[in-house]
């Protein structure tokens, strides 16, 4: 069983868009928009001396005065409040999950660092996480940037309120403080010491083990992730010791022994109350001075800004004159009660005085019950004890989920077990998606605005070129280039466009105009030659003109000329698109064309595998027969009534089978090609062929052939002598085309490219694994550099039964623009649907052949690296053979020179191919993104999805040349360095025990560690190294959202399934406690499809969806859901369909019984859990992510 990469949940792609109705006025030029700056709370606050404890790092807002109580929800855009419930308070209701029982997952095999050796190390072990945002700009305040952040706190007073997503706030941040709980007394409703708070949960006296470093010696002050010494030495992070009271930061993975409980539904967001300007706290610092404290060092080489405000959360109530505010619902990050950490230690001696620090460096609490609150913290609920005594009428507050954080007060006789932290209080891949689509679908995206960031890849959205090229050809990692070479090294955040310059627009949408300047060619700048394009600045009364990427200035041909209006514009600019959009096409003169002549319409050679495997399995069959019905669907244009392109047919084994299938002979003639090492062809006339033309003659050779090779005893097959078939024949023909190659075993008869066996599981691991990835011998890297010169682009479909060397077999399609298909022990009742609906769209799709791309951009960067499926023969310009609609560029640039706020930066992508009618075209796509001199702005306009493409790639092109161990720690390490960057250059000051992510990147920990799980990176001992190969040569020419949906999977549960409507359920999270016994399934990752089964679904579903009420008579053997005439069946058939027209790649379905062998395979999609080939779970990836970012930042 093939198991691929797990990928990203993502929801319909693009909804089709209605057709352009003219075009708006493109906004270029100009500097940014310039943000608000920060007012003070209270602009005459003089700051007063010290109080007693650690300095307090500045809020995001002013609090209410004590004698001013503001209405409190813990939604709410502003610091998280975490108090005691009031009375009014409704019961909490636990998430939707399963319980969560120690020991129930495997063991997990890769550790970061050392386990715990001593009882007190382990205890300190982190227990909750809280999620949050900053407030927006209200009346009266403005942030000072828009920039987002989101901040977890990993603290033992663990409240979790919601985290922000919304990608409308100003300035939300994520910050994971990693900490131990302050002290606590048994609270009314806690359970009695000697019991267990959860159910499974260890006695008190045990505690678990977790993987994470020893202990440093107390002489060291740095990052830790070792337990804290006693409090009257502490232990310090990343700057000098603050007084005593200081607490220690500690970090470690969490223990697996959180339970979760089913039902929470998230509170509505519309009760945030916000304090005005004038109302102040005495621990405001004022904003202008922002002094770097120990959790944020300056880095001597970037100026001081105004930092985007990021939530910073204290772990308890907060002081009387501080706001009770919290972050927006935008995800279901709250804890159900039960959640909250357990009691901590007293408080030590000596700090009874003022504020009481917390033990993850936030203040907070004091010494007693503040005003305003209805006294201590009520402690976890005991599920399942007796009921606990009536606490304390709690004052009103508004929202009854959020989460109450511990107060002090008598401390417990015995120290509780540490509670893992709650997956639900990390940021979520499912909510940002769905907040994005909430936030983002409803208006259109207009192009015209430079250095705007699109809706995200999942989100169906309608674009509306107004002079940017739409993100369905173009996604930026970044849409806020740094304008020096040195902060982009700063930053380590790479600069890099994914490109996929024929890609399929909706339906509504208006494909790309084509533009026909006569026998003179498109109008291009003297120097640099790039296309005419909305960059382009008129002059002299539109007599000359300007070129953005070079500033050189041409003239303009008099048949070009046109009179300019008052603003400079040309009056005839959105009459002419490629004045005034993004992407248009031209058609190419003589000029443009190979040897100066006009192309000849492009063929397509069928070249079908007859040795024994192939016509056992019903392989020849099943390709003969459907080959009578594709051929009425080869790729035309839409003008025309049939298709310009010739068709070729040849068989193999060792030795390869020619047929003339000329219109006038009565029936094929096969002539013989013995001399496999001197390929030749030995037809002209009659090999390709008009299919109208010679429609009978080929149906009875499609009907001869099965026949023909039924009794075949021949077994060995050639490979290259094949390619060099079909090559010869486009060489004879004039012509560029497709190769068709049905393949089915390695190639070890004698010839050209014969391939040796050497498959070896041993070198896994090794220094040596990265053979495996590179090919056999140099034969197939000079014949892909033929088939390029020629325009011969290679389509391989593979059937193999054992190891056929895909890494050497794969090097002719991936280096000529063509696609691997890979059908393992294929079978016509389980794979022919796969198979030929992976043929139909392969014949049908969009194609451009002979193409070559280049990537011109403005002066200051450069185009330097790039990935993907294709040849370069020098440094600028990217040739491929075939260039299909779903293939993808990625490019990297870099810093060449200085860059300028006011200009921006410019690329164009201008891809020259030859169209299926045989019409020579240039595509151009333009694309203007900002540049910007703070790293915060760097940081508020980044695209996860992008990175992780750029990412996936960059390290799948690495392991042919590196170990695959070097290669994930490169991955982690640029990225601790990005987020690192930021923490101490964009993040207000706060404590080193807080993960501080920007908004636009608080994913990246969970999409890199999909990556880093995959089979590549990360193989199982089930998975086969020609399955790897194939998978790294498929996901190099992915674009962004093949790439999204295949490390992170959509999962979607289809219990409330709506069979009226069109809207799908909400996807939960890829992991195993999502599942429910009495729940069905649907997990799709962009290549597979699997239906999950709970054990415990109800008969009626059953009958429903399987036609059958038992669970034990469901077929697992299904690949197809039987047609039933019911809602419920038809609906999901519907759901399935539109998945599967979605992507690519026909997925097929696999149905998955709870606990049936088959499970295994589901669960390695599961990405959010450990993976059975040790890559770490989503938690405990982001508690190493956190300890590498505090190593760099000490």
């Amino acid at each position: 069983m093939n198991v691929n990469q797990q990928a990203h949940m993502a929801s319909p792609y693009r909804q089709p868009q209605p057709a352009l109705q003219g075009y708006a006025q493109p906004g270029y030029g100009g500097p940014p928009t310039q943000y608000a700056p920060y007012n003070s709370p209270n602009p005459g606050y003089q700051q007063g001396p010290t109080p007693a404890g650690p300095v307090r790092p500045s809020p995001n807002s002013g609090a209410p005065p004590v004698s001013a109580p503001q209405g409190y929800s813990q939604y709410t855009q502003g610091d998280v409040q975490n108090g005691p419930p009031t009375m009014s308070s409704q019961p909490h209701s636990p998430p939707v999950s399963q319980p969560y029982l120690p020991g129930s997952q495997p063991a997990y095999h890769q550790h970061y660092g050392a386990p715990h050796t001593g009882m007190q190390q382990m205890t300190n072990q982190m227990s909750g996480m809280q999620v949050s945002a900053p407030p927006p700009a209200v009346s009266g305040y403005a942030p000072p940037s828009s920039q987002h952040q989101t901040s977890v706190s990993f603290s033992g007073a663990p409240s979790f309120p919601p985290h922000s997503v919304s990608s409308q706030q100003n300035s939300p941040a994520t910050s994971l403080t990693h900490g131990q709980p302050p002290s606590q007394s048994p609270f009314p409703g806690s359970p009695s010491l000697a019991q267990s708070p959860f159910p499974g949960a260890p006695p008190p006296g045990s505690q678990p083990q977790y993987s994470s470093t020893p202990p440093l010696p107390v002489s060291q002050p740095q990052y830790s992730s070792a337990p804290p010494l006693p409090v009257s030495q502490p232990q310090y992070s990343s700057a000098p010791p603050l007084p005593v009271s200081q607490p220690q930061y500690s970090s470690a993975p969490p223990a697996s022994s959180q339970p979760h409980y089913p039902g929470a539904q998230p509170p509505p967001a519309s009760q945030a109350q916000f304090p005005g300007p004038s109302q102040t706290s005495p621990f405001h610092a004022p904003p202008s001075s922002f002094p770097p404290t120990a959790g944020a060092p300056r880095h001597p080489g970037v100026q001081p800004m105004q930092a985007p405000p990021h939530s910073q959360y204290l772990s308890g109530p907060p002081l009387p004159c501080q706001p009770m505010q919290g972050p927006p619902l935008s995800q279901q990050n709250h804890v159900a009660p039960g959640m909250q950490g357990p009691p901590a230690q007293p408080a030590p001696p000596g700090q009874g005085q003022g504020v009481q620090p917390q033990q993850n460096g936030a203040f907070g609490q004091m010494s007693g019950p503040q005003p305003g609150y209805g006294g201590s913290y009520p402690g976890p609920q005991n599920y399942g004890a007796q009921p606990p005594p009536p606490a304390a009428p709690p004052q009103k507050r508004l929202d009854p989920d959020s989460i109450p954080s511990p107060q002090v007060s008598a401390p417990p006789a015995v120290q509780k077990t540490r509670h893992r932290i709650d997956p639900d209080a990390i940021p979520s891949p499912v909510q940002v998606i769905e907040d994005d689509q909430a936030n983002r679908s409803s208006e259109p995206f207009t192009t015209g605005v430079r250095g705007q960031a699109p809706p995200l890849v999942t989100t169906n959205f309608q674009v509306k070129d107004q002079g940017n090229a739409s993100p369905s050809y173009i996604r930026c990692t970044a849409y806020n280039f740094p304008c020096t070479s040195d902060m982009a090294k700063q930053s380590q955040v790479p600069l890099a466009a994914v490109i996929k310059p024929l890609a399929t627009l909706p339906l509504d949408e208006a494909p790309p105009y084509i533009v026909d300047h006569g026998e003179t060619g498109p109008i291009r700048c003297n120097r640099c030659k790039a296309y005419m394009c909305p960059f382009m600045q008129f002059i002299e009364g539109g007599r000359r003109f300007q070129c953005g990427f070079c500033s050189c200035v041409t003239e303009v041909p008099p048949h070009y000329f046109q009179h300019l209006d008052h603003t400079g514009k040309r009056v005839d600019c959105y009459d002419r698109p490629e004045l005034s959009m993004g992407t248009c096409e031209f058609t190419a003169t003589v000029d443009y064309c190979k040897n100066n002549k006009i192309p000849q319409p492009p063929a397509f050679i069928f070249l079908i595998d007859v040795s024994y495997n192939a016509v056992k399995s019903g392989l020849v069959d099943l390709i003969c027969a459907e080959m009578k019905t594709l051929l009425d669907y080869l790729p035309r244009e839409s003008s025309e009534a049939d298709s310009c392109i010739r068709v070729g047919f040849v068989t193999y084994n060792k030795v390869l089978h020619f047929y003339n299938v000329k219109s006038s002979l009565a029936q094929p003639q096969m002539m013989v090609v013995s001399d496999v090492a001197d390929m030749f062809v030995p037809l002209l006339d009659g090999f390709l062929v008009n299919v109208n033309e010679s429609r009978a003659v080929i149906n009875s050779l499609l009907d001869q052939i099965p026949e023909m090779f039924a009794d075949t005893r021949e077994t060995e097959t050639v490979f290259a002598p094949v390619i060099q078939a079909g090559l010869e024949a486009l060489k004879a023909a004039d012509c560029a085309g497709k190769l068709f190659i049905f393949h089915s075993s390695l190639p070890i008869a004698e010839a050209p490219g014969k391939l040796k066996n050497r498959e070896d599981k041993k070198l896994v691991g090794t220094d040596k694994e990265k053979t495996l990835f590179q090919p056999q011998t140099s034969f197939f890297g000079n014949l892909a550099k033929e088939c390029v010169a020629q325009g011969c682009c290679v389509d391989l479909f593979l059937f193999p039964n054992q190891y056929v060397d895909v890494a050497t077999l794969g090097v002719v399609p991936s280096q000529t623009g063509g696609s691997v298909y890979k059908y393992t022990c294929f079978q016509v009742p389980s794979d022919g649907d796969r198979f030929l609906n992976d043929l139909r769209r392969d014949v049908q799709k969009q194609v451009g052949f002979d193409a070559v791309m280049r990537v011109r951009t403005s002066t200051g960067i450069r185009a330097t690296d790039f990935f993907g499926d294709f040849y370069m023969s020098n440094t600028t310009d990217v040739e491929l053979a075939g260039l299909d609609c779903d293939k993808a560029v990625t490019v990297e640039f870099r810093h060449d020179d200085k860059l300028s706020e006011e200009s921006g930066a410019l690329m164009q992508c201008a891809v020259l191919y030859t169209s299926c009618s045989g019409q020579r075209r240039l595509r151009v796509h333009n694309l203007s993104v900002n540049c910007c001199t703070q790293l915060a702005d760097l940081y508020r306009n980044c695209d996860t999805d992008t990175l992780i493409n750029f990412f996936a790639k960059y390290a799948y092109r690495s392991i042919l040349n590196s170990p695959t161990k070097t290669v994930r720690d490169t991955l982690i390490n640029q990225s601790a360095q990005i987020l690192s960057c930021y923490r101490k250059n964009c993040a207000s000051p706060s404590s080193a025990g807080q993960l501080i992510l920007p908004e636009c990147m608080k994913l990246l920990p969970v999409y890199l560690n999909c990556v880093l799980k995959s089979d590549i990176l990360q193989p199982g001992a089930d998975i086969s190294l020609d399955d790897r190969a194939y998978l790294r040569q498929l996901v190099t020419s992915m674009d962004v959202a093949e790439s999204h949906v295949f490390f992170y999977p959509r999962l979607l549960p289809l219990q409330k399934l709506d069979v009226e409507g069109d809207s799908l359920p909400t996807a939960v999270r890829a992991s195993e406690e999502r599942l429910s016994k009495g729940g069905l399934y649907l997990l799709e990752n962009g290549l597979h499809l699997f239906l999950w089964v709970g054990a415990n679904v109800q008969q009626e579903l059953l009958q429903s969806v399987f036609n059958t009420p038992s669970f034990g008579q469901i077929d697992p053997s299904m690949t197809n859901l039987p047609v039933l005439d019911n809602p419920y069946s038809r609906r999901l058939r519907a759901i399935i369909e539109s998945f599967r027209a979605e992507r690519p790649r026909y997925m097929k379905l696999m149905v998955v019984k709870q606990d049936d062998k088959l499970e295994l395979i589901f669960k390695h999609f599961l990405v959010e859990d450990k993976s059975a080939s040790g890559g770490a779970s989503y938690v405990d990836f982001l508690c190493h992510m956190h300890k590498e970012i505090r190593q760099l930042l000490s």
